[in-house]
């Protein structure tokens, strides 16, 4: 394999192959010769060390490397743009950006739902990923680092102050269980609440105190966790099966109880409230495509709150 450096124009012409899988076509849309087109076809073979564009009958087909070459290709020759010509003005009806969101996953039943359908009405050609924040290698911090997430959503109660922030709105915590529990409503004190089975859900390790335990604490509650589950998602239909306790937020365990046969009782005491808010990093901070998203979250979220 070649060791050559490509340069721009070239990595414009197999960018273009890989998409027309056409010598005759790429040089007609980039303005060049054919044979110009198929020396640069062949130095790129070279340096690939790759056929990319091999013959299928009457017709070029790609490689199966070429085919793991469209995605990367397209971005650097976004990443090349952005540098010769950094963007100052935004257009989200005619954009085509991927952004990447991350969020836990108990925000999926009520809040994710209204972001993607609010992003694509305000941008339908761009691309909206959410990434669960258990899967972000190097946890979320680094995702917003190294622009592997444009933001992150959540509602710990000490983010990291490297960190912007913005509250969005806010939440409480109740418990969750099935409307036939032994515990009748109105009955959940805190020597019931803490002899009772609970449920909960790990989604990062099992060494370290979450935002709920953190705020039972503030609040002198404890509570026997006898099972774990890795999603939120999958707490409510569990519970509706046993008699184990849920304690979650408000918003995710009113959503449930219009789906399943659920209940939810006050925690005892008084809990202080939870802040929903969006994190992003100070890469991003000045970018007018971020700027727009973190207006769309929060647009969202106040239409939520009221």
């Amino acid at each position: 394999m070649s060791k050559e450096i490509i340069d721009s124009h070239l990595l414009k012409v197999l960018h273009t192959l890989l998409i027309e899988s056409s010598v005759s076509r790429t040089a007609t849309l980039l303005g060049q010769s054919q044979p110009t087109v198929s020396v640069a076809l062949r130095k790129l073979r070279d340096m690939t060390g790759d056929p990319l564009l091999v013959r299928s009958g009457t017709r070029m087909v790609l490689t199966a490397h070429a085919l793991t070459l469209i995605e990367p290709t397209a971005q650097a020759l976004n990443n090349i743009a952005a540098i010769l010509h950094p963007t100052t003005s935004f257009n989200p009806s005619t954009t085509s950006q991927t952004f990447r969101i991350g969020s836990p996953d108990y925000l999926d039943a009520f809040f994710v739902p209204a972001v993607v359908d609010a992003f694509h009405r305000e941008a339908p050609g761009a691309k909206l990923e959410f990434r669960h924040l258990m899967m972000v290698d190097g946890g979320y911090e680094h995702g917003l680092e190294s622009g592997f997430l444009d933001l992150v959503i959540g509602n710990w109660r000490t983010p990291p102050e490297h960190l912007h922030l913005q509250p969005l709105c806010k939440d409480e915590l109740v418990c969750l269980m099935r409307n036939g529990h032994p515990i009748k409503p109105g009955r959940l004190s805190k020597p019931v609440y803490e002899e009772a089975e609970h449920l909960a859900v790990m989604t990062y390790n099992t060494t370290s105190w979450g935002t709920v335990d953190v705020e039972l604490a503030r609040n002198g509650l404890a509570r026997t966790v006898t099972t774990t589950l890795p999603y939120f998602g999958m707490a409510p239909y569990v519970l509706a099966r046993s008699n184990l306790l849920f304690t979650t937020t408000r918003a995710l365990a009113t959503h449930y109880t219009k789906m399943l046969p659920l209940r939810i009782e006050p925690i005892p005491g008084e809990p202080q409230a939870l802040t929903y808010y969006q994190l992003w990093h100070d890469r991003t901070h000045r970018s007018v495509a971020a700027i727009w998203l973190r207006r769309l979250i929060a647009n969202v979220a106040k239409d939520l709150a009221s």
